[in-house]
């Protein structure tokens, strides 16, 4: 997903597009779109906002029902070598030991 730059002057998360500028709602700065800011970077964090990268290892933050089975993620559950993927909304794509290739929302993760 795409995210605007923060303000420069402000540091406002809330900056918009207006034709060629961004533009801050909060100290009304105005700044030019450059060609580097149209391009967009495929980031996805864990639960406690740090960054993943494919290969990490994550543990899961809570017990997670599996959808089409009667068993539990539980808690604490590492999962090594994890793949980040952009279809869907499951962005990790892993293998557990014990369950099999799964897909997981880093929004249930902390990296390790």
């Amino acid at each position: 997903m795409f995210k605007l730059p923060n303000c420069p002057k402000c540091q406002s998360e809330y900056t918009y597009e207006s034709d060629v500028f961004y533009v801050c709602p909060e100290c009304g700065h105005e700044w030019p779109i450059t060609a580097n800011d149209t391009e967009e970077a495929f980031i996805v964090k864990d639960a406690n906002g740090n960054v993943l990268t494919d290969g990490d290892t994550v543990s899961v933050i809570k017990d997670l029902k599996v959808k089409g089975s009667s068993s539990t993620l539980k808690m604490g559950t590492r999962v090594k070598g994890i793949r980040l993927i952009e279809e869907g909304d499951h962005n990790i794509d892993c293998k557990i030991e014990g369950f099999g290739a799964m897909k997981l929302k880093s929004e249930f993760v902390k990296k390790i």
